[in-house]
């Protein structure tokens, strides 16, 4: 799991910005929501523009050079902050896996090339590199991989380079690193299934549905969110498949259906094609539900044990203790992020209206 997420230089985030996972507190109720001693569960508040969706992205970088799975057009351009001196972005990440601590340094410059790159296992220093002068700390990995070829010309990423060409046990925390952002998934619903992670593509976003038993989960699953229309399948007139609202004059579900339900099927999409994600983030994850409908959602994804959960949302509804718990509902405002908990000096119990403090301006820069 992450512990901890910093980015500096990097779209509005011109100074750090720190995600401290490990900042739990000692709350009896909504256990589901902390996992392993870290927030497991956790939705993010924030006004227009502070950066809510940019957060997803920072945190979701290093899936471009780790990885060859998806990242979705345009989804970072112009990725330097545009008020900040230094030429490049600076990330740092901390991965917890059982008693192991791995730390993942790097910066960017503004063509997203890395140009620094640093590994900590343990606070032991694996290496660290720099691109530019091709230079750089090499004594952990000659201890590891003894073998390896240290000539780094032309590759994207030490790390990178040292996993796939060198034989780690599974167990190693490398290992465990790589199977974890492997699995890390992006996605909004306020794009047609923008996503970044878990797959290099998504090329059967519009047939999966055309299963019978995944066309009945999905009839189940419209039916616990309040929609009671039917669905059936039909061919067209060139012999493809097309989903239909069940009238007396069948509707075509994805030119008809409203954009909540749209946002559902995508929810609908991942949740079933993406059972062993480690971190799920999903941007705006409410812009379409009703209030009711968001923190049904919420709920369900509480259960999702082994997966860390970030939303963004403008919903106060769904600010209640009957949810989720005050460690684990956070602020973005002027560059930092604080669960409200932090944000002021009342002790927040489970009795609190957290939407009524939240509302009269209790939390710093709400």
């Amino acid at each position: 799991m992450i512990k901890l997420f910093e980015v500096a230089g990097f779209k509005n985030f011109k100074d750090i910005l720190t995600v401290d996972f490990s900042d739990v507190h000692d709350y009896q109720f909504h256990s589901e929501c902390i996992t392993d001693g870290l927030v497991g569960k956790m939705i993010v508040y924030g006004k227009n523009s502070v950066g809510k969706s940019n957060l997803g992205l920072a945190m979701f970088d290093l899936i471009s050079h780790l990885t060859d799975q998806n990242v979705g057009p345009r989804l970072y351009d112009y990725s330097l902050n545009s008020e900040n001196a230094p030429d490049h972005a600076w990330f740092h990440y901390q991965f917890q896996f059982g008693t192991d601590v791995v730390d993942y340094a790097y910066k960017k410059d503004d063509k997203r090339s890395l140009i620094f790159e640093e590994v900590k296992i343990n606070q032991q220093q694996l290496f660290s590199y720099d691109f530019v002068s091709k230079t750089g700390e090499l004594d952990g990995i000659k201890v590891l991989a003894p073998t390896l070829n240290l000539d780094f010309s032309g590759i994207v990423s030490v790390l990178r380079y040292l996993i796939h060409n060198s034989v780690l046990p599974e167990q190693h925390p490398l290992r465990a690193l790589m199977r974890f952002v492997n699995s890390m998934l992006w996605f909004r619903n306020l794009d047609e299934n923008s996503f970044i992670g878990y797959k290099n593509k998504a090329d059967d976003y519009l047939n999966y549905i055309f299963e019978p038993t995944v066309l009945e989960e999905f009839q189940t699953f419209l039916h616990q969110a309040g929609i009671t229309d039917k669905l059936v399948v039909h061919e067209n007139a060139d012999g493809n498949k097309v989903l239909y609202f069940d009238k007396a004059k069948p509707l075509p579900f994805l030119k008809t259906a409203s954009s909540g339900t749209h946002a559902l099927y995508t929810l609908f999409y991942w949740l079933k094609t993406a059972k062993d994600v480690s971190l799920l983030f999903i941007d705006e994850f409410d812009a379409y539900y009703h209030y009711e409908l968001a923190e049904q959602i919420v709920k369900m994804l509480e259960q999702m044990h082994n997966t860390q959960v970030i939303l963004t949302s403008h919903n106060t509804n769904l600010l209640s203790n009957r949810i989720m718990r005050p460690d684990c509902y956070f602020i973005l405002s002027d560059g930092k992020l604080t669960s409200f908990v932090n944000a002021t000096n009342r002790e927040l119990r489970e009795g609190h209206n957290l939407e009524k403090l939240y509302m009269s301006g209790e939390f710093n820069g709400s």
